[in-house]
Order: C-alpha cells, then structure tokens, then sequence
C-alpha cells in the first residue's frame, strides 16, 4: 500500500493520459470535472497562503499536470458531445443552461468575455511577470553570493546557514526560470480552449444536422448549451490555475501571507482609506447617482480610516514600523531619531535627490575588489547555466585564507556596458589593475619553448603571467597538448588572473578593521598576550604597517601569535617609541623563517642568486639616512649595471618550479627589495637569517660590482 501512494502521481499521470484515448461515460466525466475545480481551487488558496514562492516549489510542474488533466477532459467531453447528441455529464448541461439563460448569443459573449480575460489579462500578465522575475532572479545571483560570502567572512553566519541560503538562492532562480516557461503552458491552454469551442460548435452542429435531421434552432440550441457548458467547466478552473500563476510569481517582496501583507499594509494608510471615503461622498452630487449606497461606503471608509488613524497615534513608532512592514528608516543608537511624518517627501529626480549634501555622500562608498564583464561573459558568473566563476572565486578565498591567514574582501561582480564584450577588468578600490580579454567559446593555448608544431588559433597573451599564447577551438585542444602546449579553459584564465591580481595587491586591502578583527580573534586562543600587547606596546597603526609590510613580500601573516610576540619582545628591548620599523618587522621575518623556507624551497634545496661579497659591502657604505630612514645612494649607471644583471639572472628561474629568489644580508634586505621592487615586484629577497638550517642553498647566479667608482654620494 505504501508502494502504491509513492507511486500515486505517476498513476495519476498515466490516467490522464489514458482519457485521451479511452472514452469515458458521461458519469466518470463528471468525477473528472469536479477533481480538476477541486485541485483548481487548492492550489489557488494555497498559492494566497504562503509566505513565499518556494513553498511551493513544486508549481510548475503541478501546472504541467493540471494542463495536462484539464486537456484530457477536453478530449473526453469533446469526444461525448460529438458523438452523444451534445450530452456529456449533469455539470456541462448545468453550466450551459445556467449561463445561456434561453440566449444562446448571450452565453457565447460571456464565454469568449471569460476566455480573453483569462488570456489577455491574467495569463500574459503573469507572463510578463514571470519573464521579469526569471531575468532579475539570475541578475541578482552574484550580489546575493557575495552578500552570503561576506556574512560568512565577517561571522554572522556559520558555513552551514551560508550552505543554505546558497540552495535557497539556486532554487529560487531555478524556479523562477521553470516559471517563466510553465507559463507558456497556461497560455497555450486558453489558446487550445478556444479551438475545442470552435470544434464543439461546428462540428456537433454539422454532425447534428446531417445525422439527427432535426431543425438548425434545435441543434443549435443542443450543442450551444454543450459547447458553453465545456467550455466554462474547463476555463473555470484554467482562469483558477491562471491567477495562482500570477499570484505565485508576484510573491517577490511578500512577508507573510497575502491576506497577512493586505491587512498590514492597507491598515498602515489610514488617510487614503479616509480620502477615498471622502471621494465617494462627493460623487453624490452628480446626477442620477445612488445616493443612499454612496453614502453608505463613505462613511464606512471614513469611519475606518479615522479609527485606524487614531489607533495608530496611540501606537509607539516600533508599532508603526511593524504594521507598515518595515518600511520607516533604520537609525544607530546614537542618531536622533525623528518621527516619520516630519521627514521631507522624497525626491522625484535625481537633481532633487543630490540637493541634498547628506544625499552625496552616498556616492563615495568603494569597493575593495571589483570585476566588471563584458556581456558574453556573464554565463561564467550565472550559476543557472552552468557557470562557476562564484564557486571558484570561494574556493580560492577558503585556501588564500589558509595559506597567508588573510581573509579576501568580498568581490563584486557585475556587467559593464563600458567594456566589449569579451572584456573583463579588475579594479582595486575603484580603480582598473588589470584586464583582459577572454573566447569563452575557446580554450587558451600556453606556448612552450620550443613547440614541436605550430597549432592554428588566435594569437594573444595569458593575461596573469604575460605568456605567449593562442586561442584554439575546443576540437584542436588534443592536438595542441600532443603538441606540448598547456591548453587552459576560459574560467582558468579568468580566476588564475583574478587572484594573482589579488595577491598581488592584497597588502592595500588590509584595512583597520581587518586588523582588530584578526587581533580579537587571535584574542580567543591567547587572551593574555593580546592584553599585554595592545595598546600599551603595539598599537593598531603600528601592527597594521607590520601586516602591510609582511603581506606585500608574500609574507604569511596566520602565525600571528608569533608575529605579536617578536614584536612585544623587540619593542621591549629597544623601548618605546619604535623608531626603527624596518628592523622590527626583519626580526618578525626571522621568527618565521620556517614558514618563509617552506614557501621556496624544494626538496631540501633553495635555488637563488646571490650578491658579491664586493658588491654587498660597496652597497652597505652607499647607504645614507633621509627623514624616512636609510636608503642605497647609487648612481644611475650601477642601478642600471644592476638591474641588468638581474634581468639575466632571472631567466635561469625559467624552468623551475620555484620563484626567482634573491639571497642578501640582513641588513641589506630590505634595501635592496625597495631597489629592484618597481621593476620585479614578483621577485622575492631573503636574508640568511631567514632561511632554516637544514636547507641546502644553491646559487644558481650572483650579481657583480661593475662599474666601480660610480656610486652615489
């Protein structure tokens, strides 16, 4: 038995289906007519009840259903009329008899008055709407995803509310997007109501006519009443089924159920129920009007609206704010609040709206982290068709949070008209770092050295690492990999880019607030340490320059009790104020030596190039102290000398696994990485101090002092 009820829909399917094939006696069609009203008018109360659409997320298919039952009536009864001298059960002749009133030009008006309403109005209406809802639902994805990414980041949600409310939004878009074609099927229901009527008609009447011989007023007569009488019992319950559609797709800012949102927000606006009244009452002046009714409803709606009034004066605003759902302002705790009817109406243009100083500052907000697409890239953002730009993007900020204990502002993701439409840009607090173009039809072919064959496809440059490359159609990718070349899809290159511009540009992304809220948290595990630290020694400027600093070398910042503690002991030994950064943030640096160790070295091996001892201890006596500390004095001619040397240098690392590393001094580190950073900031300079003992160092390459006697004062 309990078999049997799981499979009870599939039965009820199949029995539709089969009433288009086996006829059915007047008797069971009845049975049949009365299911179809009865689930007509459960589903239009139950769609009036819920809260929200995905209550009943099951609507589009029980639309299909529904169609698909009330079509199988149609045939049943179409099949009765024609073939039973316009007779098909008691509810068909009833409504027929009931409606035509002896007219038969009346009952046709009315019939064709219900069908076009139901299609023109109702069904394209929901239509319409439903078409909207779809598109806006997957517009909004991105924003609603980054919205729960930034809950998540920031705590007020655990992963598994974030879980839930990114399977809410999915299924909110995959059933706004199934709803935007169920409703095809509503219309196409009115459309093929119609054309039973027409064949219900004419053909019973031809048949009538030529098989009965009875006279055309009586034929008429018989299968007009047959005709209305399907057609109101079939559009009856498809003019139910319509407005549910509407009902459901027009949820979209509901908070409770319809007749909830109704008393709420009408009994919020006790002056227009009050004009309204008073409206009414003037009308009474016109002619002809009936006097006695009009006053009746005016005064009734006054009386109403005046009650409703002054109960709410007596209500403390919190009431207000409740009855009107939520729609007074949101204040802190320390702005004056002022009562609603006080506030200045709100501007129709935007030239109103920024007279307004206060209105202005709205426009200065930035994000942190931006991407704007052109339009053929958006299928990569829209989860609804497959694209998985966010879930990547997650993944990425999950493993970058791991791996340098910083936790990755969330991203905006948005569409830009500005751009073409194969372009992308990524801009760090408002503006553009990086861009790139991307085929999303295509796959990026990354040359190598030496190809054994060139492969056909569009020539460019992988836009993260500046690599020769080609795009290749999706049919060439075995062929070009057989060819030696590393064959990347679109959202590889999309998010390779995106987050080596983030690691790049991370330090800028560290603001005050990130900085308390990494100390509170280390505050968890080490409350003592954190209380001896801050303020008394670190304060929040100093710790942030520190992260600022360690984060701009790829320096991870997770260990931070680590970090605090080197820091606390530094600053003890030398006192307060901290005069000397640079040193202080070297000595964190060889604190975590193992963690800096681990990042370059390769199966117990470091690869690097080092400095002349020569060279080393020319640039040491170079140095010279300005307002902001020591800096290397060198002549344009050595830095050149220099910077050419490197440039050499590096092409050794072309091969490697491992980033181009340059080994120095721990009193010259610093300085030589602020020398060459502006033209390789992807290079990294470490000092002896930093590298673990049981490392074995390989120099691969040294720089030399050319150039001698050309050093800078």
């Amino acid at each position: 038995m309990k078999k049997l009820l799981n499979y009870s829909i599939v039965l009820f399917v199949l029995t539709i289906i089969l009433l288009l094939i086996i006829p059915l006696p007047a008797a069971m069609v009845d049975v049949a007519i009365i299911i179809n009203m009865s689930l007509s008018l459960m589903i239009l109360v139950t769609t009036m009840t819920i809260k929200e659409a995905l209550e009943l997320s099951i609507f589009p298919s029980l639309l299909l259903i529904t169609t698909l039952f009330r079509l199988g009536i149609n045939v049943s009864t179409t099949r009765n009329i024609l073939t039973s001298g316009g007779f098909s059960g008691q509810i068909i002749k009833a409504f027929g008899d009931f409606i035509l009133q002896g007219n038969v030009v009346v009952g046709l008006v009315i019939y064709l008055i219900i069908v076009l309403m139901q299609f023109l109005v109702i069904t394209k209406g929901a239509e319409r709407v439903s078409e909207v809802a779809a598109r806006f639902t997957l517009d909004a994805m991105p924003g609603k995803q980054m919205a729960i990414d930034a809950d998540l980041n920031s705590g007020l949600i655990d992963e598994q509310q974030a879980k839930a409310r990114r399977e809410k939004i999915q299924r909110e878009a995959d059933f706004y997007g199934s709803m935007d074609g169920a409703t095809k099927i509503v219309k196409g229901d009115s459309v093929m109501s119609l054309i039973t009527t027409a064949i219900n008609l004419i053909g019973g009447s031809i048949i009538g006519i030529v098989q009965s011989g009875d006279t055309i007023g009586n034929v008429l007569n018989t299968y007009s009443i047959a005709t209305v009488g399907d057609g109101l019992v079939g559009q009856i319950p498809s003019l139910l089924i319509s407005v549910a559609t509407g009902m459901i797709v027009t949820r979209a800012v509901a908070e409770g159920s319809l007749n909830e949102d109704i008393s709420k927000q009408f009994m919020a606006q006790p002056v227009a129920i009050m004009i309204s009244g008073i409206v009414i009452a003037v009308l009474t002046v016109i002619p002809g009007m009936p006097v006695v009714q009009l006053l009746i409803i005016s005064l009734g709606l006054i009386s109403c609206g005046y009650y409703l009034y002054r109960k709410l004066q007596n209500e403390p605003e919190a009431a207000i704010a409740g009855a009107m759902g939520g729609s007074l302002r949101s204040f802190s705790a320390d702005t004056e609040m002022q009562p609603e009817e006080e506030e200045a109406p709100k501007p129709v243009t935007e030239e109103e709206f920024f007279k307004d100083v206060n209105n202005v500052y709205s426009l200065l907000s930035v994000e942190a982290i931006e991407m704007e697409f052109g339009y053929s890239l958006i299928p990569l953002v829209d989860e609804s068709v497959g694209g998985r730009l966010i879930n990547r993007i997650i993944i990425f900020r999950r493993q970058y949070a791991q791996d340098m204990g910083f936790v990755i502002p969330s991203i905006r993701l948005r569409d830009s008209s500005a751009l073409n439409t194969n372009q992308y840009c990524i801009k760090i607090k408002g503006e553009e770092v990086a861009k790139g173009e991307i085929l999303i039809d295509y796959y990026l072919a990354l040359e190598p050295e030496n190809p054994e064959k060139e492969i056909d496809g569009i020539e460019t440059i992988e836009p993260a690492y500046g690599i020769p490359s080609r795009w290749i159609r999706p049919e060439d990718r075995e062929l070009a990999e057989i060819y030696g070349y590393t064959v990347i899809d679109p959202l590889s290159v999309l998010v390779t880019h995106l987050s080596e511009v983030v690691k790049q540009h991370a330090y800028e992304l560290i603001t005050r607030q990130e900085v308390i809220h990494l100390v509170e948290n280390t505050k968890k595990t080490s409350p003592e340490l954190i209380e001896e630290a801050f303020p008394n020694f670190i304060s929040y400027s100093l710790f942030q320059k520190i992260l600022t600093s360690l984060l701009k070398e790829s320096v991870p910042i997770k260990d931070l009790e680590t970090i605090i503690e080197t820091a606390l002991e530094t600053i003890s030994d030398t006192g307060l104020p901290v005069r000397d950064v640079d040193g202080l943030i070297e000595n964190i640096r060889t604190a975590l030596k193992r963690t800096i160790t681990r990042m370059y070295c390769e199966d117990g091996s470091m690869k690097v190039i080092t400095l002349d001892s020569e060279l080393e201890r020319t640039m040491v006596g170079s140095l010279s102290k300005g307002e902001r500390g020591y800096y290397l004095a060198l002549s344009p001619d050595v830095l050149q000398s220099l910077i050419n040397q490197l440039t050499g240098q590096l092409k050794k690392f072309g091969g490697l696994s491992q980033s181009p590393v340059v080994l120095t001094s721990q009193v010259m580190r610093v300085h030589f990485y602020r020398l060459i950073e502006q033209f390789y900031p992807n290079v990294r300079v470490l000092s002896f101090n930093e590298i673990s003992n049981n490392v074995q160092i390989q120099s691969i390459g040294s720089l030399t002092l050319e150039n001698r006697g050309r050093m800078g004062a």
